[in-house]
């Protein structure tokens, strides 16, 4: 069972330790939509929707439906939308239903302009699809020349430490199951979105009279702080995920990951250890490279501020101007 499920799981928590996505990603994903020609505002749908972080950024359409399979996270975006937006209660613009994303059957053909995958799980949603099933369902509900936009982050890292990178890595994707949390990743999912959503099909070579365009962008690329992070990916655009947060808030990001929580289930002694327990661990470490970096004798203080940033990858497709019914 997915830890979003499970009834220890706190959404509120979550939602406030996670990144929040930057205005500069949702103004991409609607300039690609409004290119064409006679482009529709009417409906926009976010699968996978979690808390509603990235259904609430839809408000450029009239009608905006938030779709998740968890209960809590559905109780828990219905809350969060009556703050949303320096306190506007966007009820009457803004619903929820909880549904998987493989079963859209409350939405009618041909009825939707833009269908999202933004916010969910351990940043995104839709590492979970079935896309054999998701696409003929995204054809099925967009309107011709309708927008599907999904995105999803990799690995977290220092901006600028990157000698901390090995030991990041170490951590969360380690084989050891005693002392890294790699081993309790859900997969194939973790996996889909450390290679950055390549594993994603191109719907045009499973409904290839269905969409008309796809693209695959990359936002990994430093700024010359050190190069790509990951300079194997073509045509790298500049990381755009990015979040101050003190060490203290660090810490608490930490404690959101889902294989931390199997991680403890397997181990519980690991909490009561006077060193800390695994998370705590890690930290420290953190903490003891960015001072030597730094080529200083003492740590960061739990309320000093790093600069953490997620390369990100998005994944893009229009549905096509004329096909065959589905």
């Amino acid at each position: 069972m997915a830890t979003f499920g499970k009834a220890t799981f706190n959404a509120a928590k979550y939602a406030s330790s996670r990144s929040t996505y930057p205005r500069q990603l949702y103004d991409f994903v609607f300039k690609f939509h409004e290119r064409s020609k006679g482009a529709r505002w009417d409906t926009a749908v976010d699968v996978g929707c979690g808390t509603g972080q990235a259904t609430v950024e839809l408000t450029p359409f009239r009608r905006v439906i938030g779709v998740d399979p968890s209960t809590r996270m559905i109780e828990q975006a219905r809350e969060s939308v009556k703050s949303r937006l320096a306190g506007l209660d966007l009820s009457s613009q803004v619903e929820f239903v909880q549904s998987s994303a493989e079963d859209l059957a409350f939405l009618q053909d041909e009825t939707v302009d833009l269908v999202i995958a933004g916010k969910r799980g351990r940043a995104q949603a839709c590492h979970w699809f079935k896309w054999d099933k998701f696409w003929p369902e995204v054809a099925r509900v967009l309107r011709k020349n309708g927008t599907f936009a999904a995105w999803g982050y990799s690995e977290f890292r220092l901006s600028r430490y990157p000698s901390a990178t090995p030991i990041i890595n170490d951590y969360a994707q380690g084989s050891d199951p005693t002392n890294s949390l790699g081993t309790y990743w859900e997969r194939p999912g973790r996996t889909i979105l450390d290679e950055h959503l390549v594993a994603v099909p191109d719907p045009r070579e499973l409904l290839p009279d269905k969409f008309s365009e796809f693209e695959r962008v990359f936002f990994t690329d430093r700024l010359g702080l050190s190069g790509d992070h990951y300079p194997d990916l073509p045509n790298a655009r500049p990381v755009i995920l990015r979040k101050r947060m003190t060490w203290e808030e660090l810490l608490g990001y930490f404690r959101t990951w889902s294989p931390l929580h199997t991680f403890h289930e397997k181990y519980p002694d690991d909490l009561a250890r006077p060193d800390g327990d695994i998370a705590v661990r890690f930290w420290r470490k953190l903490k003891e490279e960015v001072a030597r970096a730094e080529g200083s004798q003492e740590v960061p203080t739990d309320g000093d501020s790093i600069d953490i940033e997620w390369p990100l990858a998005m994944i893009l497709a229009k549905k096509a101007w004329t096909s065959r019914p589905v």
